[in-house]
């Protein structure tokens, strides 16, 4: 009997391995990682004393403080041979408004120097009021027209993904600012909510979804007989409730942004003070005629909105569709160019004293801290063993990089040859970094800068041209959609 019972359990342990070893064999055959392929992949880490000693360091420290290039960083130059002078430093805190006050910071020189002002600031948070309304519309608007697509069609799905956010482009500045104007920073001042925006949007973008599925249902209720009259009376009746509905979720969401923001001014009164701090004049304004007075600029057809993709053929425009700010807004159309041509335009914009929108994918070898960028700031790849190879093209078709921030750009270095050597931009993280300020050299401009706006004359006649061909229009999850926080 007992040779009967170790018998069978002989077997069942066989059976067992024979079933473990199956099961490997198949998640191998299926790219799953076998118990050989684990013990190849072990030896990976030999656990050598050298290899211990970093991962002691590794783990009890940043990455970026034991991978910084000692070198390099001590060799820091603050001095620039061409820059536009600036007052002042912005500070959007916990929001994704840099867009917005970069568009509104590159005003603001202009008014700063032709009215010889002090520090001087245009409300951010006027703008941001109208900004989010805007976009609430153009989502309840958008989930109207396209209400006969399915949940699943990709369009739908990227609507209800993305139905309100902070961020933003230049198109965005100028829609909005022509639209309603604008109006100083003492008029209507910043709120809890519009420095720490994460709460506030999120209820938006709940509610924002609740409506959008309402409307669906309602817009598709229609059911069609055989009378063409009929049915044409149906609709008209259908999409007249429709936006009936629409203008109530507004009014809702209006009084949410009311509530958070504060209401926007319709008038106003506001003395201007010279830069001694001396009172100039005490006048009553409108937010399009402070907007008129004070920049006057013909903001949707001054500027022309510049683009370095490397994944995208050069020397043509794009259009990405449903990247705006209002429904009645522009699409964002660039053109697509090598770095080097938009770099001749920037130095032309900033001896003329002239600051420009400018973003970039700013997290990549930052040192935040003493507002440094640069390519070698950094030497991950001595820290971990191994290099980091991709190039500008290969990080976009990827995800590793993209615009993730706007700022102003201000001021260039030039050596002997008029070649730029390194870069200055003003941010809007209040007076963190170099006071206030991001220093980026010419190796990191060209493999993370991306977006560039620049007045129209400083801008050569063949790009201009581009503008008269009709853009190739990119859908709305393009990798260059992707809004600057």
């Amino acid at each position: 009997m007992k040779r009967m019972i170790l018998a069978a359990a002989a077997f069942i342990i066989a059976a067992s391995i024979q079933n473990v070893q199956a099961q490997n064999t198949a998640s191998t055959a299926q790219g799953g990682i076998s118990g050989q392929m684990l013990s190849e992949i072990r030896k990976g880490w030999s656990g050598t004393p050298e290899e211990k000693a970093l991962r002691n360091a590794i783990t009890h420290n940043g990455i970026n403080s034991l991978a910084l290039n000692q070198e390099n960083e001590n060799q820091r130059d603050t001095y620039f041979s061409d820059e536009v002078k600036s007052k002042g430093i912005s500070n959007q805190k916990s929001s994704g408004r840099c867009w917005l006050f970069t568009g509104l910071n590159v005003m603001r020189s202009k008014v700063i120097a032709e009215h010889n002002l002090g520090e001087f600031q245009f409300s951010q948070c006027y703008t941001f009021f109208w900004d989010q309304l805007e976009k609430s519309n153009l989502f309840l608007q958008s989930v109207i027209e396209t209400a006969s697509l399915p949940m699943e069609d990709r369009r739908i799905e990227w609507l209800f993904r993305n139905a309100l956010g902070d961020g933003g482009q230049f198109t965005g500045v100028a829609d909005l600012i022509t639209k309603y104007g604008v109006v100083p920073a003492t008029v209507m001042p910043e709120t809890y909510s519009s420095e720490n925006t994460s709460r506030m949007s999120q209820l938006l973008n709940w509610k924002l979804k609740e409506f959008g599925l309402e409307l669906r249902e309602m817009k598709n209720a229609c059911f069609m007989t055989a009378d063409k009259k009929a049915n044409e009376k149906i609709k008209a009746e259908i999409d007249a409730r429709v936006l009936n509905r629409k203008t109530e979720m507004l009014q809702f969401i209006y009084r949410f942004l009311v509530m958070n923001l504060g209401e926007p001014p319709m008038e106003f009164d506001w003395t201007m003070y010279d830069a001694s701090g001396a009172p100039v004049s005490t006048k009553h304004y409108t937010p399009q005629s402070f907007y008129k007075e004070y920049v006057g600029t013909d903001l949707k057809n001054t500027y022309v909105l510049l683009m370095n993709d490397p994944t995208r053929e050069y020397w043509k425009s794009y259009e990405i569709d449903l990247d705006r700010h209002m429904y009645d807004g522009e699409n964002w159309i660039y053109v697509n160019l090598p770095i080097e041509e938009i770099e001749q335009m920037a130095i032309a914009s900033i001896k003329d004293n002239t600051m420009m929108y400018f973003s970039c994918d700013v997290g990549k070898f930052l040192d935040r801290e003493k507002g440094f960028l640069d390519t070698d700031y950094y030497d991950y790849g001595s820290l971990m063993g191994t290099t980091f190879g991709m190039d500008k093209r290969q990080r976009i078709l990827t995800g590793a990089s993209g615009s993730s921030h706007a700022m102003t750009l201000m001021a260039v270095n030039l050596d002997g040859n008029g070649k730029p050597l390194k870069w200055k931009v003003e941010n809007s993280w209040g007076m963190s970094g170099h006071k206030g300020h991001l220093i980026m050299t010419e190796e990191w401009f060209r493999e993370y800068m991306f977006r560039l706006v620049v007045d129209k004359k400083y801008v050569p006649a063949k790009i201009l041209s581009i503008l008269n061909e009709k853009p190739t229009l990119l859908p709305p999850w393009d990798p260059m959609f992707t809004e600057e926080l």
